[in-house]
């Protein structure tokens, strides 16, 4: 597992540089303004919602003596938790309405990659690949929630809650790159196939993730290239595993 995450980092490696080569650039204005405009609005949810969270949250506190930290720590708490599922939901908002401007990046991937003629695509339209991808997000989405959620009541727990907080990234982590590696799936796999596909190579979601979700860290630059970044990534490693491991990085990419 530690060996493919750190697999599914490395397949960064290179990315900007295809990217740039294969002209792909002009594929992801869309999908960048769809990132801006869901990062604003959950911005301003979060923002305006972390304190009635708080005040709900210090109401469990019934006793007087402590009562004015516990609502300031109550707050925080409050902010934290609109954040993480404000990310949550971000991630899968643009993962899915994204779906059919990033099918084509990754299928010119793939050919360059391969040669056109290497492999027999499924033919998907616009609305197939849309709905593929709000498929998978919806299923995904309601599968981070219902690990995310008993994780997240760990945090009022000392010492455990340094663990949880490494167990919700790494569940966030392995669900974005999920999202990044299907893709590529969309054109060899069907939608059970694909899920299993993903749950055999976790390890390489995690990986992809994980560098996916620092980039949100980085105030508006991460969310101008985290998509590019990391659906290039996820297509060149995915495509290696579907062809028997090759090695995408000794092909074409010169």
């Amino acid at each position: 597992m530690f060996k493919n995450i750190l697999i599914g980092i490395k397949s960064y490696s290179g990315s900007l540089k295809l990217i740039s080569k294969l002209k792909l650039w002009k594929y992801f204005f869309i999908p960048v303004v769809i990132s801006i405009v869901t990062a604003v609005i959950i911005s301003l949810c979060a923002y305006g919602l972390s304190e009635p969270i708080g005040n709900f949250i210090s109401k469990l506190w019934v006793w007087e003596l402590g009562k004015e930290t516990f609502t300031s720590f109550s707050t925080i708490i409050g902010a934290f938790l609109v954040l993480i599922i404000g990310l949550i939901l971000y991630k899968h908002i643009i993962l899915a309405f994204s779906a059919p401007f990033m099918s084509p990046v990754s299928e010119k991937i793939e050919k360059h990659l391969l040669g056109e003629e290497i492999h027999t695509h499924t033919n998907s339209t616009f609305s197939e690949q849309l709905w593929r991808g709000i498929r998978i997000n919806i299923r995904n989405l309601g599968k981070e929630l219902l690990y995310t959620i008993p994780l997240l009541f760990l945090k009022f727990i000392p010492v455990v809650n340094i663990f949880s907080t490494i167990a919700v990234f790494l569940v966030q982590a392995y669900y974005a790159g999920f999202g990044s590696m299907d893709y590529t799936l969309e054109r060899h796999l069907n939608y059970e196939k694909s899920i299993q596909f993903v749950k055999k190579n976790k390890g390489i979601a995690i990986g992809n993730g994980i560098v996916f979700m620092l980039f949100l860290l980085i105030p508006v630059i991460g969310i101008l290239i985290v998509l590019p970044l990391s659906v290039t990534a996820a297509s060149k490693k995915t495509i290696g595993i579907l062809n028997n491991n090759i090695d995408v990085n000794s092909l074409n990419i010169k």
